[in-house]
């Protein structure tokens, strides 16, 4: 994650924001057991198995409040641990690791957390040409850090925001007067190198988006049996996406179809977090 120069370069002004909301003058409690300096030590320890991601989130949190503490980590992002695994130690002024720790530990549970989720999706894919992509569905103001944890659990991120990206749907085509309208629209406005998806409810928007000259047909809230007929109208001249409430209990049905891309909010919007906990605090000689 370090070498991901967009997070480098964003996450500093996100997580100020975070601490800002937590702590708005002062931490009243640790200001009344620690009223001043004391070198202190405490263990990351993982409580489930999964897979880690935002480690170096966890690790700024700190770093933003105090440039002396030390983080050190036994894994990296994407590693898998288990119950019961020390993640890592950190060393430093125990008001900072005090001050920092449910800051530091919702980011790392919360992307920790999704990475695991996509990881036991994106397994059942092995084998397949199909790409799981992510949406937009992220919580404001947390989305660079939800979509890096899909990819750090083996998903693709879809387009990062409105500007990334042409995504006709249905109330893009219901303003445009219809489908062929919509396309041609897109084609005239957005730049050559951008790629034009549109949205699709049933095989005759299907059938419509392909004559139009849509690159990305997504297949929005299809039944199985749409979809076989869509794929069909479509014949190889568009890439295909499934989406519409697509999660780990039923996207086997959609493997076998020959898409190149299922999507799902899910990974972003309901997984559930990664039970880690900052425990063992207690003071060591300066």
């Amino acid at each position: 994650m370090n070498n991901n120069i967009t997070m480098t370069l964003n996450v500093d002004d996100l997580i100020l924001l975070a601490l800002r909301e937590d702590i708005s003058s002062e931490d009243v409690s640790t200001n009344a057991v620690m009223p001043r300096a004391q070198k202190g030590e405490a263990q990351l320890i993982c409580k489930q198995d999964g897979v880690l991601a935002g480690l170096f989130v966890f690790r700024r949190v700190f770093e933003l409040l105090d440039q002396e503490i030390q983080v050190t980590f036994r894994y990296m992002d994407g590693d898998q641990v288990k119950k019961g695994d020390l993640i890592g130690t950190i060393t430093g002024d125990i008001r900072a690791i005090l001050s920092g720790e449910r800051t530091a530990l919702n980011y790392l549970q919360r992307m920790s957390g999704i990475a695991t989720y996509t990881n036991s999706i994106a397994s059942l894919l092995k084998g397949s040409k199909v790409k799981l992509l992510d949406t937009r569905k992220t919580t404001p103001n947390n989305r660079i850090f939800e979509k890096y944890a899909v990819k750090t659990g083996g998903g693709y991120n879809h387009r990062y925001n409105l500007s990334d990206g042409v995504l006709l749907k249905d109330n893009h085509i219901g303003a445009a007067g219809g489908v062929r309208e919509a396309v041609q629209m897109a084609k005239q406005y957005a730049p050559f190198v951008r790629k034009i998806e549109v949205e699709c409810e049933t095989v005759e928007m299907v059938q419509e988006a392909v004559e139009a000259g849509a690159d990305i047909i997504m297949l929005d809230n299809m039944s199985v049996e749409e979809m076989q007929k869509a794929i069909a109208c479509i014949s190889g001249r568009a890439e295909i996406e499934i989406s519409g409430n697509v999660t780990r209990e039923n996207i086997e049905h959609y493997i076998s179809l020959g898409v190149d891309y299922i999507s799902s909010g899910a990974l972003t919007h309901s997984a559930p977090i990664m039970d880690i906990s900052l425990k063992n605090l207690h003071a060591v000689s300066l």
